[in-house]
């Protein structure tokens, strides 16, 4: 993996600014499409004019930065009024709200939100106040995405959130969690854990998730409930979080410790391992010795080896003629982390079915 980040243009510019200085046309024109795909040209255009070096770039691509950051700004502009739609629709509820993952960064001014682009805002509320959020949300315009007897039950029963929302008028989404895993999961960190270290925002009813608990849950969202495709930017997110909270004396001490006591040891684990083979992000000795012990056993750890960068980086490992079966393996892979088999089959076969009627058509 080491090779591949020396031998990867992405990576290397993701690990070293400067190295876009270096690159040629063509190394561009490959590198262009590739960050497109993993919504990460707004961070490169972020990465460029704190270097200040962006003038050095080649024309086209400092208007495809240009354009890339409009982009991200407007999306940050976005999240910030629906965050206060939402704060506003629910504001007769006596209700706390947690932002969580793109809102949370942005909301809080973490530099995880430069340059990022957030499709969806997510909440977390008390699971026995679902009922009146929901009811207060659609009153406010936002519509349920799906209707149909499965979609709802699937949700409603098997997952941590209930169906997205989609506001009528503005097209824009809201996922409204109890919990940051399914309770069908393997792995179960408790809501109220996260509830009680959570940090308020502004004296509001915000609040966002300590900052153990803000790495634990991208770890959580990227290496248990995601199929890591093309998910290269949820491990920038993680770097990002690592390095800014590391300026914190009790950050490091504390972040194995915390990932015991919400069952997040495994995608810790994970999320050390490939943020420092992939991203070059420091991690203190100690700290990953600690997390070793969370590992998984060698030929499963081999085996991720070899499937995670082939699924995370668009175009750009030694093993391209797989990266489809990297994909699908590791979507599977996460839905049997999520579900227990007597769901999980039944479910992936529905949605086999339904991509098979969708290509159809």
């Amino acid at each position: 993996m080491r090779q591949l980040c020396d031998a990867d243009p992405l990576l290397r510019v993701l690990i070293r600014p400067a190295a876009m200085i270096e690159l040629a046309e063509p190394e561009w024109e490959a590198l262009l499409p590739r960050a497109r795909v993993c919504h990460l040209l707004a961070r490169l255009a972020v990465e460029a004019r704190a270097g200040g070096f962006v003038g050095k770039l080649p024309a086209r691509v400092q208007n495809r930065l240009a354009a890339a950051s409009t982009v991200a700004a407007h999306h940050g502009r976005t999240i910030h009024w629906e965050i206060n739609r939402i704060q506003r629709a629910l504001q007769h509820l006596d209700v706390p709200i947690m932002l969580l993952k793109g809102a949370a960064y942005l909301a809080a001014g973490l530099p995880a939100a430069k340059g990022r682009l957030v499709g969806d805002i997510d909440i977390m509320v008390p699971r026995d106040a679902l009922e009146a959020v929901e009811r207060a949300l659609e009153s406010a315009g936002w519509q349920p995405t799906t209707f149909a007897p499965y979609d709802q039950r699937y949700y409603r029963t098997w997952m941590h959130e209930l169906p997205p929302l989609r506001h009528r008028d503005r097209d824009t989404l809201v996922d409204v969690h109890h919990a940051i895993l399914p309770p069908t999961s393997r792995l179960k960190p408790d809501p109220g854990e996260l509830w009680a270290a959570a940090r308020p925002l502004d004296g509001s009813r915000l609040h966002v998730p300590a900052p153990t608990d803000m790495v634990l849950h991208a770890a959580a969202h990227l290496f248990h409930d995601g199929d890591l495709y093309r998910s290269l930017r949820d491990l920038v997110d993680i770097r990002d979080l690592l390095v800014c909270f590391a300026e914190q004396p009790d950050f490091w001490p504390s972040l194995v410790p915390r990932a015991g006591v919400l069952d997040l040891g495994r995608p810790l684990f994970y999320a050390l391992r490939y943020c420092c083979c992939l991203l070059g992000t420091p991690t203190p000795e100690v700290v990953a010795g600690a997390a070793a012990s969370f590992g998984p056993p060698k030929p499963i750890l081999h085996a991720m080896d070899r499937l995670v960068p082939n699924a995370l980086i668009p175009g750009g490992s030694d093993a391209a003629a797989h990266r489809n079966g990297a994909g699908i393996l590791l979507y599977v892979r996460s839905h049997w982390l999520r579900m227990p088999p007597w769901l999980l089959v039944p479910h992936l076969a529905r949605q086999a079915i339904a991509r098979a009627s969708q290509g159809r058509e």
